[in-house]
This record gives C-alpha cells, structure tokens and sequence, in this order.
C-alpha cells in the first residue's frame, strides 16, 4: 500500500478523535475562537521538535522558502482557521447533521480548486469515484427527519458549505506549500510546512483573540489539561494529511480521507453499541467503493 494512503488514513483516524476532543472543549467555557485557537497552540512547539528531530536525524538544512511557498502555506493557514471557526460553530447547531454533510461537498470542491490553481486534473475515473463517495457522504449524513424537513438553506446548510469550501482551500495550499520546499523527503517537506504554517495561524489567531475577544488566551491557557490533547491530535493529524499532500493530488487525498465517516459509524457500533441503519450500511458501501476506485486510479 502507497504511503499516501496510509498516512492519509491515519490522519482521518486522528482527526475523528480530534474532534471528539474539540467538541468538549465548547463545554468548558471557550468560545469559538477559543476552541479553535487550542487547535493550534500547542501544535507549534510539536511541530518545531519534529523539524529538528529530522534535521539532527538525517542531516538536513532548512531550504530557502520563497514567496510562493509563503503564499500556499498563508492561504491555507487562513482557509483552514476560517474552515475551523465554522465547523466548531455547528457544535451548537441544532442541524448540525445536516451542517456537516454540507462540509464533505469539500471533496468536490478541491477537485476544482486542484486544477485552477495546481494544475493537477482528477481524470474521468476520479471524479466518477468523487461522486460515488459524495453520494455515500450524503447518505452518511442524511438527519433523522430527512432533507426536506425544515429548511434546507439554514445558518447550519450556510456554516457547512463555508467549511467545505475553506477546507477545500487549506488543501490546495498545504499541497503547493509542500510542492514549494526543495527537498526530496516527503515527511521533512509535510513537518517543515506543517511547522510554519501552525506559526502563522498561531500568531494570527492570538492577534485576532486580543482584539476580538480580550482574556480568551488566558482562559485556553487556563483550560491546558483539555486543550492540551486538542493540540496533539492536531498536530498529528496534519502531519498525516501534509504527508500525504506532498505526495499525492489534493483531491484523491481528502476524498480517501472521508474513511473519517466509516470510523466514527464503527465507534457508534462497537464503543457506543448503537446499530447502523439499513441507509448507513449503504452509505458506507458507496463510500468504500469510492475509496477502492480512487486508490485504483490515483
């Protein structure tokens, strides 16, 4: 099995956790930028030891990191904190099914951010695959009362495609990040990309917090022995999904990447003991299948 699927399958395992962990933290007095500043907080020193670790190891320099690089790696610094900020708002959503659904249209979406601003096409086979995967996500994640109960167009439907959409940009700029460092190791690329950007979004957040939202870095400081896990998991998170970036189109990555749903149905199955529907089963095939035809494509 290629590397790129196995790092991109660790980091969807990591990041179902991760999540699990985030949601809490909404539960402990953090607002929103709160909890999505713990995100990145303790990523940075994490990240920083992995880049010397490498360097010491195997006897690297730093290359010299152009604009471009910079470039990528802010777009997808600001896309994801911007992505992040929306997906922690629908904790509190009473359609947050819904809400998340509309986040996995990200898997198209990077397929079109991917050929604009990389270059990089997904074939006919690929998207064919893409759509599969769509379909099954959409099954995944169909609410108890259905689509059409309701309103489809909510802050929830609005919240999720703004997710996906920056999402799908925080893809297409880690992978022309890693694409921008001259080196021929795919993991120092993913842990010196991953080192910088985490930076970036750190400083950006704490300024933002500051002006915004006066004493929320104290309170996330405060709260370190839940914020704490938050950081690991998302360091090791993103340096699954970077390594797999530097190897690998943006869109196969994410789209194998949605095996993220499979797991959290098997954790409902066998942590929580509840039964997955008959439409579960069926999303999880369509999904499966998807994954198959793209690591059969890619």
């Amino acid at each position: 099995m290629e590397i790129w699927i196995i790092a991109t399958v660790a980091a969807a395992a990591v990041q179902t956790l991760r999540f699990m962990l985030q949601k809490r933290l909404k539960g402990i007095g953090l607002s929103t930028g709160g909890a999505t500043f713990s995100r990145f907080l303790f990523a940075v020193p994490l990240a920083g030891l992995g880049v010397a670790v490498l360097m010491a190891w195997r006897g690297y320099d730093i290359p010299t990191l152009g604009g471009a690089f910079w470039a990528f790696a802010v777009m997808g610094g600001v896309a994801q904190i911007i992505a992040t900020f929306c997906t922690v708002a629908l904790f509190s959503e009473r359609s947050f099914a819904v809400g998340i659904a509309f986040t996995k249209t990200e898997t198209v979406q990077v397929a079109l951010f991917s050929a604009v601003f990389l270059a990089e096409a997904v074939s006919g086979y690929g998207i064919l695959a893409i759509l599969i995967g769509f379909a099954g996500v959409l099954m995944l994640s169909r609410p108890p009362e259905g689509w059409l109960a309701g309103k489809i167009l909510n802050r929830a439907t609005v919240l999720g495609l703004l997710a996906g959409a920056f999402f799908g940009l925080s893809a297409i700029g880690y992978r022309g990040a890693t694409i921008e460092i001259a080196n021929p190791d795919p993991l120092f690329r993913a842990m010196l990309a991953l080192a910088c950007v985490t930076a970036f979004q750190t400083v950006a957040m704490a300024l933002w917090l500051r002006w915004r939202e006066a004493g929320e870095v104290t309170k996330v400081l405060g709260a370190w022995r839940a914020t704490l896990p938050v950081g690991v998991t998302g360091v090791l998170g993103s340096l699954g999904w970077f390594t797999a970036f530097a190897l690998q189109n943006a869109a196969y990555v994410r789209s194998v990447g949605q095996v993220e749903l499979i797991f959290s149905i098997l954790v409902s199955l066998f942590v929580f003991g509840e039964k997955p529907s008959k439409r579960e089963i069926a999303g999880m095939g369509l999904l499966a299948v998807s994954i198959i035809l793209i690591v059969a494509v890619a």
